[in-house]
């Protein structure tokens, strides 16, 4: 496959007949084949299914009768999404043999966009313990150089995307499961608005944080693919029942008359970030002013405090999932993750209603502070993606991250790249809005993409000898 398209290119290529299903899949198959036994972002390839859900795509092309601009599209699923018949592990010893019997939501509606499933992607140990060796299965590699990470936990999906496995991926996102991998990999990701998107089938890991959202290689393509993901499920209690927006409406219009607020003091003071990064949301802010944007700074509580009410909450909702377990199988779990939650057990009732109390004043704090912007500008990551040997057992406690504040207020966020850094690795920022502003955020992310020239380049992985 000499270019790799983009999710948008792709459906309207198949819409002109000038692209068939069958082919493209094919493509993308021998590409996994290839590559994969470097990145390790597939944890199953359904070859068979693809096959069959691409000859369909195919036929309904001919007679025209395509269900829109998803159908045909190559995608894979986060191996937390429930597929029927088809295992699913979240990357665990203790599922490695579960099979479910019903499709998540979201994969139902992705299925029915005439999606064409290529497989199941790694992630971390039930979306939090990772990287890990002790597993069943490695961990995914960045494409941009294999001897780093990817963040996590939507790893394989991350690498995936970025070395043209796929077009498109679920993702979760509980304090930044999306837009970590989008960020190191170098390609889009968003998590939207908390109750857009059902949870329904999807493993959970923190009911109160979980988002479900889609990863793709530009904001445009996430903007299709959320708009097969969205939409009221009552099986899904916090799902919100409303009127699903048009996430593509936006895109094209620019960004003159937009409100943007700059939280600098996050990425310059509580956690300072790479050169690279920071370099990367001032060119990006110079454009937004430059095309009519009003931006300024704005001044939010300490990362620290979004972070620690946060990390408190998640870790203590995955521990109550995970006890009954826990007590039973205990060193089946990976050793980060298990180490990871069951620190939730030195935590009393008193903890958890202090964090609950001080959420509170954080979303009352962030509304209040997004009253006159449209969107909040800080960073997705640190900085570069750092060598997949040195990261931390407690990396994501030692510092604060930049993506949980919206895990905690339920804002929606998205991460684009922003260029590149030290040894060529991608740098970005982070999008956020009121909720429900998805299409405001797809417009200046969209805005940015086509003004520079970061999507032009992809990962160049060597082929295994």
């Amino acid at each position: 496959m000499s270019e790799i398209l983009t999710v948008a290119e792709a459906g309207r290529q198949i819409a002109a007949k000038t692209l068939s299903p069958v082919e493209l899949t094919k493509a993308h198959l021998d590409r996994i084949r290839q590559l994969d036994p470097k990145l390790n972002a597939f944890l199953l390839v359904t070859e068979e299914r693809a096959l069959a859900d691409a000859k369909a795509a195919e036929a309904r092309q001919m007679s025209g009768a395509l269900r829109g601009p998803l159908d045909g599209i190559p995608i894979a699923h986060k191996d937390i999404y429930n597929t029927a018949g088809i295992r699913t592990t979240a990357h665990s010893r203790l599922l490695e043999h579960n099979v479910p019997t019903r499709d998540a939501h979201t994969v139902k509606k992705w299925a029915d966009a005439g999606t064409v499933m290529l497989g199941k992607l790694a992630t971390h140990e039930f979306a939090f313990g990772g990287p890990s060796f002790d597993l069943p299965w490695p961990p995914a590699r960045n494409p941009w150089n294999t001897d780093h990470f990817t963040a996590g936990s939507s790893s394989g999906t991350g690498a995936a995307v970025a070395a043209g496995l796929i077009l498109g991926g679920t993702g979760s996102d509980t304090g930044g499961s999306i837009r970590g991998p989008a960020a190191l990999c170098g390609i889009a990701g968003i998590k939207p608005t908390y109750g857009l998107s059902s949870r329904a089938g999807i493993l959970p890991l923190a009911f109160s944080l979980d988002h479900a959202g889609p990863m793709a290689w530009t904001s445009e393509d996430c903007a299709l693919l959320l708009q097969a993901m969205a939409g009221h499920d009552p099986e899904d209690p916090a799902s919100v029942d409303r009127p699903v927006a048009n996430f593509t409406a936006e895109i094209g219009k620019g960004v003159k008359g937009l409100r943007i607020g700059v939280v600098r003091h996050f990425f310059e003071a509580d956690h300072r970030a790479s050169d690279a990064t920071r370099a990367g949301i001032d060119s990006a802010m110079d454009f937004f002013r430059k095309e009519g944007a009003e931006v300024r700074d704005i001044t939010l509580s300490p990362a620290a405090e979004y972070h620690a009410v946060g990390y408190l909450l998640m870790i203590n909702e995955a521990f109550t999932l995970h006890a009954p377990w826990m007590r039973e199988r205990f060193h089946d779990y990976g050793e980060l993750f298990r180490d990871r939650v069951a620190l939730a057990a030195t935590f009393s009732g008193a903890d958890i209603v202090q964090a609950t109390r001080r959420r509170r004043l954080l979303c009352r704090e962030m509304t209040e502070a997004m009253a006159d912007l449209d969107i909040i500008v800080s960073a997705s990551q640190p900085g570069e993606a750092p060598r997949i040997a040195d990261v931390a057992k407690w990396a994501n406690m030692e510092k604060p991250s930049f993506t949980m504040p919206c895990n905690v207020t339920g804002f929606p966020a998205i991460s684009i790249c922003t260029g590149f850094g030290e040894g060529g690795l991608p740098v970005s920022m982070q999008l956020s809005g009121k909720p429900f502003t998805e299409p405001t955020l797809f417009r200046a992310a969209h805005a940015y993409e086509t003004a520079t020239p970061w999507r032009k380049t992809r990962p160049h992985i060597p082929l295994p000898r």
